[in-house]
């Protein structure tokens, strides 16, 4: 494609330096991905920017650079307003366009992103249609999985993936969509069918600072120019409000208040949650979800509501929700083999711990050990709350390192144990973290709940800029064979 082809029309080009007929046959942003014929993206970033590496681009053939500033390169230059907000739908256009071939879903909050999609996805399975995912575990193209690196990835990768997608057949891509990518404007130039707003509390406050910018972050997505159709759940107070706030017409799902799609007869067992779901006046279902937690009844309604504007109907609903078994690393029972249970969760802000916990002790026949820690170089001020929201609900904590990145350890430690001192919930800090559920499934007894909190679906453990393997459900079955050896020797 020629490169002229690719710009015409666009908005905040100021110039182009060079010959605007050379011809286009990749994207990047990577300069050591760059390959003869590229177009490279200058973004410029927090840490770093690949304005600077322009020229090893240029030297792996990149042909035209879209820049903020004219560089002393032999390659073609655009120079723009913002490289950031330009790159989606230069990208979208370089791939054919292919979210405008999709029925494209987007969640957005603070949790319940990535078990509503999952949830989404196979009820839109249920009705017959290929579906793709875009999401912090994972991408799915079909049946076909792909490693995930962000939640909603840059946008080379995301339209590629798109494109992929399109190509191999699927109807529908169901997408969580995170506060950073709105902000970073990872997104622009897609419009999405349906757009879903879960909850919001804090978190990611390292990024935005405070509550307020954080949220304004996340209604992004609620703009007419971004999605066609929105659900939410009226029972977020916060939510609600900067919802109504819009004018905007919008399905609502709920348990607490008045809303269009709603739940009753609520029932919750260790293994799952029965309730009857009704759309007023439109059906009444049961539903026998197999993942427990009220907060999963929650996701649930989420994902009936963006069914129903996708325009699927309750059979398919109902199906859909029940056929979901588990979700990686969300409150995921692990086949251990023991007289007590053992929990993942990748609960690691005080919602979601707060969540686990309460879902958990409403089943727990004995004891609650709560096992968690707190990411390094995040969001500080979470640790004291979650230190303290962990000492009020469970019965023992075990603290221990999660990702403490170029964070001292210890000094993480310190600030959780700031928030559990407030409560008399009896806890140890062990901070190697595998010596951690070491300990803790060496003191679970019969009819206790273990909970591995903070980790979930992730694969290894971040120290000083080295991701190392960490899989928890690897690290539990090797310590329990251990276990077992040396109780046979």
């Amino acid at each position: 494609m020629k490169l002229s082809e690719l710009l015409n029309g666009f908005e905040g080009i100021a110039r182009i330096e060079g010959d605007a007929d050379v011809d286009i046959t990749a994207v990047c942003n990577d300069s050591r991905k760059c390959v003869p014929g590229a177009l490279f993206f200058c973004t410029p970033g927090t840490n770093m920017d690949a304005h600077d590496f322009a020229p090893q681009a240029v030297a792996k053939g990149a042909v035209a650079l879209i820049v903020e500033r004219v560089l002393p390169l032999d390659a073609v230059q655009v120079v723009v307003e913002s490289v950031r907000a330009i790159t989606s739908p230069i990208v979208s256009r370089f791939y054919g366009d292919p979210a405008k071939s999709l029925v494209m879903v987007g969640i957005t909050g603070t949790k319940g992103k990535t078990t509503t999609s999952f949830l989404v996805k196979s009820i839109f399975e249920a009705e017959g249609w290929k579906t793709g995912l875009i999401g912090t575990v994972c991408s799915m193209i079909g049946d076909t999985r792909v490693p995930a690196s962000l939640t909603t990835p840059d946008p080379i990768e995301m339209q590629s993936l798109l494109r992929n997608m399109v190509d191999a057949g699927c109807r529908a891509c169901v997408m969580e969509v995170s506060a950073h990518a709105l902000d970073m404007d990872r997104l622009a130039g897609v419009r999405f069918k349906v757009g879903a707003f879960s909850n919001f509390s804090q978190d990611h406050l390292d990024y935005f600072g405070d509550m307020d910018t954080y949220f304004a972050a996340k209604m992004r997505f609620m703009d007419p120019a971004v999605t066609e159709q929105i659900v939410y759940n009226i029972d977020d107070e916060h939510v609600a409000r900067g919802i109504k706030a819009l004018g905007r017409e919008a399905l609502t799902v709920g348990i607490r208040e008045s809303s269009d799609v709603y739940v009753n007869d609520i029932e919750i067992a260790e293994t799952g949650t029965s309730f009857t779901m009704t759309w007023h006046k439109r059906f009444r279902i049961p539903v026998q979800l197999k993942v427990a937690g009220i907060f999963n009844v929650y996701n649930a309604l989420l994902a009936a509501g963006i069914s129903i504007l996708a325009g699927i109907g309750p059979k398919a609903i109902r199906q859909g929700l029940e056929s979901v078994r588990a979700i990686p690393g969300r409150i995921e029972l692990l086949d251990t083999g023991t007289p007590y249970r053992v929990i993942l969760d990748y609960a690691h802000s005080p919602d979601s711990l707060e969540n686990i916990l309460e879902a958990v002790r409403e089943t727990a026949k004995k004891r609650l050990i709560a096992l968690f820690g707190c990411g390094g170089n995040r969001d500080t001020a979470k640790r004291p709350l979650m230190g303290e929201i962990a000492g009020r609900l469970a019965d023992y904590c075990i603290l221990t390192s999660d990702n403490p990145r170029y964070e001292d350890p210890y000094e993480i430690l310190d600030m959780i144990e700031e928030g559990i001192k407030k409560t008399d919930c009896p806890y140890i800090v062990i901070e190697n973290r595998r010596e951690a559920i070491k300990y803790a499934l060496k003191m679970a007894e019969e009819s206790d709940v273990v909970i591995l909190a903070g980790k979930g679906h992730e694969t290894y453990q971040e120290i000083r800029g080295v991701k190392h393997p960490f899989d928890e459900k690897v690290v539990v079955a090797e310590l329990l064979n251990e276990m077992k050896q040396r109780e046979e020797g």
